[in-house]
């Protein structure tokens, strides 16, 4: 059955009018399952107008009752996990199992958002001169949005409105056009919660909605996560109108292993980490660096044989590890990757290009790859595939294993397996990236801490989710008073010192 989205504004759905529309796919099938409305500039102003209209209710209010309607959207979202996951896996072509956890990591956000009456607190110094008290408070920055990837649709918009909603911030969500059947209930889910129309709006949209939130005065803050080239250009334009911005780029996660590793467990990790979700995920650990040669032996005979193991299959398939990718564009952009490896005269050990599932042969699915003697030269190294790739260099010493995350020009995500704490120890303080992992492989921090790589991973200074999400979305105001006690006092001239 084809489906047909639009936009959510002002607390119900408004049909497309700018006549654009974009298809959707069914990855697991290769088929077109609907389309999606694209937004004009004018649509997506008629959004902000919404989202600046209910502001002053929503920030003014307290945020105890703000923190009562996530705490009722939570509750919510846990009811319709399951059809959220089935549209997410139908319009993405992740696993259900995978859209699961997709789902509950968002809500991780929203769990750490609901005790926002303790993370806006402000600060009270009394007596800090003669008769003069001191005291700070957070308020909310205004009217923010979101631009979000189709890799994670539910987590990820979460990770975002979720804080600036609980801060008292109104939101405007662009999320990816390629599957926005996920945001689209969440804003739903979020009215029936209780929030005012106006407060969660979502705007489906190409580059035209992105140039209208970028250049539109009355959005405070943006948050980006998509590519690293479209990252550098959200940031370069917000930061030319004075935005408030962060904006989370590509990736080229290393897996360091030691000659003490336990082999077993790190092929384990490894293989989750490199093609669970088809390797389309921003901290997908696609690169390993083995350190001696026969740590690389090992490495590369345990993991072509986990690889034959895998099951990749339709993303309703409870026995699939994996599914299709995301678009037939997609499927061949990693097929040219591949290509581009082989060229470059890396050693292909498993080749996943032909891969082809019986019933399904439309569908956008490529196998397990595995590449070994990969050279720090070779571009395919260098750019993100964003696929099921594995690719596995070699170094002689921890020193030559330590520098090559060090020096790539993305900085999200590194993990390192050992044996040695000393080891691990050196290597997370030495390391040129944002998010460590010691024996884990994929050190996505937990939401009360923060996300957010270095380097070209991201642009701007504030990173996602945690108290940096609480900060991003705020702004801090400090009163300084005193009461008349009766007396006039002369007037003073220098500036004041609290003694």
């Amino acid at each position: 059955m084809s489906k047909s989205y639009h936009h959510f504004i002002n607390g119900q759905v408004v049909q497309g009018k700018s006549g654009r529309h974009s298809d959707i796919f069914n990855p697991s099938l290769g088929e077109v399952s609907g389309n999606v409305a694209l937004a004009s500039t004018e649509e997506l102003n008629s959004a902000v107008a919404a989202a600046k209209a209910a502001l002053p209710e929503w920030s003014g209010m307290n945020p105890q009752r703000r923190a009562r309607v996530l705490f009722n959207f939570k509750s919510l979202v846990e009811a319709n996990a399951d059809e959220l996951a089935l549209i997410l896996s139908e319009e993405h072509g992740k696993v259900l199992a995978d859209s699961h956890g997709d789902i509950q990591r968002g809500l991780d956000v929203i769990e750490f958002a609901c005790g926002i009456p303790h993370l806006v607190k402000g600060e009270y110094t009394q007596g800090a001169g003669p008769g003069i008290d001191v005291y700070s408070m957070r308020q909310p920055i205004g009217v923010a949005a979101g631009i979000t990837p189709f890799n994670f649709p539910a987590m990820i918009p979460m990770w975002m409105f979720g804080v600036a909603i609980a801060t008292g911030c109104t939101f405007i969500l662009k999320p990816s056009e390629k599957d926005p059947g996920v945001p689209l209930r969440l804003a739903e889910l979020m009215m029936e919660a209780g929030a005012p129309a106006g407060v969660l709006n979502v705007v489906n949209g190409d580059k035209e909605a992105v140039d209208a939130i970028i250049n539109h005065e009355d959005i405070r803050a943006v948050s980006f996560v998509g590519s690293s080239d479209i990252a550098h250009y959200v940031y370069q334009g917000c930061a030319a109108q004075g935005k408030r911005v962060q904006a989370m780029g590509g990736a080229k996660n290393h897996g360091i292993i030691l000659p003490d590793a336990d082999m077993a467990q790190a092929v384990q990790d490894i293989t989750g980490a490199a093609y669970g979700s088809a390797g389309e995920r921003c901290m997908a650990l696609s690169t390993v660096v083995a350190v001696g040669d026969r740590t690389g032996d090992r490495f590369i005979e345990a993991m072509s044989a986990e690889l034959g193991k895998l099951n990749v299959g339709i993303s309703t398939d409870p026995s699939a590890d994996y599914g299709p990718v995301v678009t037939a564009a997609h499927k061949q952009r990693i097929k040219d990757y591949i290509q581009m490896g082989v060229d470059e005269g890396a050693e292909l050990v498993v080749d996943g290009r032909d891969f082809a599932l019986q019933g399904y042969e439309n569908g956008f699915y490529v196998g397990p790859t595995l590449f070994d003697r990969v050279k720090p030269t070779m571009r395919s190294y260098q750019d993100e595939i964003f696929g099921p790739v594995l690719q596995v260099l070699r170094e002689d010493t921890f020193e030559g294993a330590l520098e090559l995350p060090s020096k790539h020009q993305y900085g999200n995500g590194v993990a390192i397996f050992t044996r040695s704490g000393g080891a691990a120890r050196e290597f997370a303080q030495r390391v040129n990236v944002g998010m460590v992992g010691i024996n884990v492989p994929i050190p996505v921090p937990v939401a009360y801490h923060s996300f957010g790589g270095w380097k070209r991973s991201a642009f701007g200074d504030a990173n996602q989710h945690g108290m940096e999400g609480v900060r991003f979305y705020t702004q801090t105001k400090t009163v300084t008073q005193r009461w008349p006690d009766g007396e006039t006092q002369g007037a003073g001239f220098n500036i004041p010192v609290m003694e």
